[in-house]
């Protein structure tokens, strides 16, 4: 997700260990792509920002790699949860729920404060503007 900078739009690719292109999207400002990884190896990913060189841009991006471990490795048996297990469950995947939710609020909220930190800069200078063309008319 772009959260600061220009259309709030940027280019991405994404490749595997032979240079096998699997993702490539042009001019986005939000997008989600799974895959299971078919080898071993490094993947790269390369963000563009080709069309927008005088705008810098801030990009978030997150990896979710795999399946969570079992919350009970020792309990490796095909039986139903008890009463314990069932909450300790619940509770694991309620917060993994507030973890998500944190995270949407914190990219919004720098979104929000890049957005504002730029309006009051523009407020300044057309202050300052302001304050030099009175002085000159004054004078």
């Amino acid at each position: 997700q772009v959260i600061t900078g220009g259309h709030y739009d940027v280019d991405c690719r994404l490749e595997d260990p032979d240079g096998v292109v699997l993702y490539k999207e042009m001019k986005k400002q939000y997008d989600s792509f799974t895959f299971t990884a078919s080898r071993n190896g490094t993947y790269k990913f390369c963000f563009s920002n080709e069309f927008s060189t005088f705008t810098h841009k801030t990009v978030y991006f997150d990896f979710q790699v795999g399946e969570d471990p079992p919350l009970f490795p020792s309990e490796n048996r095909v039986t139903a949860l008890t009463q314990m297990e069932s909450a300790c469950v619940s509770i694991h995947e309620a917060l993994k729920s507030v973890i998500d939710y944190q995270t949407h609020f914190r990219l919004r909220e720098a979104q929000g404060r890049s957005r504002a930190e730029d309006l009051n800069t523009r407020v300044a200078y057309w202050s300052i503007g302001e304050a030099i063309i009175l002085l000159v008319v004054s004078i």
